[in-house]
């Protein structure tokens, strides 16, 4: 009986983990600005589907400054909370565009680019124009401007 017990635990340990990594995120309805609940939903729905290669536009607030990529292009990297409990890697390419100047933690910031999916929230790239004029151009506004 105390085998059975102890395996119905573990049973029960290993479901909740598994479930709290892999449950939809409930999408919130924030009636004081439809074009970021459109956005967001956009945004969660995306993530909850395992979607890749979306345009997306987005409200959210920095919560993390990372160190620049500089292999191959360079890009600017921080992270956007979008909800209480979604946040995406924002990848920011500064061979392109100009760097978001004086970045700061905890400020609030609006995107557009592609979204690509991973476990860990996915990640806005192409925020900024196409030279060569076949992608849709992405942009940050931080601030009051525009890099793109």
């Amino acid at each position: 009986m105390r085998k059975y017990l102890v395996l119905i635990i573990a049973i029960i340990i290993f479901f909740t983990f598994f479930n709290k990594q892999h449950l939809p995120l409930d999408t919130p309805h924030d009636s004081s600005s439809s074009t970021s609940t459109y956005s967001t939903d956009a945004l969660i729905s995306a993530y909850n589907n395992k979607q890749s290669d979306k345009i997306i536009t987005a409200t959210g607030t920095v919560s993390k400054l990372l160190a620049d990529d500089n292999n191959g292009s360079r890009h600017q990297k921080f992270i956007v909370r979008i909800s209480p409990v979604l946040t995406v890697l924002i990848a920011h390419n500064i061979d392109l565009a100009p760097r978001v100047k004086a970045l700061k933690k905890d400020d609030p910031i609006t995107f557009k680019g592609e979204y690509e999916w991973n476990i860990k929230g996915g990640v806005i790239h192409w925020t900024h124009h196409d030279p060569r004029g076949i992608h849709p151009a992405g942009w940050i506004k931080y601030r009051g401007k525009v890099y793109q």
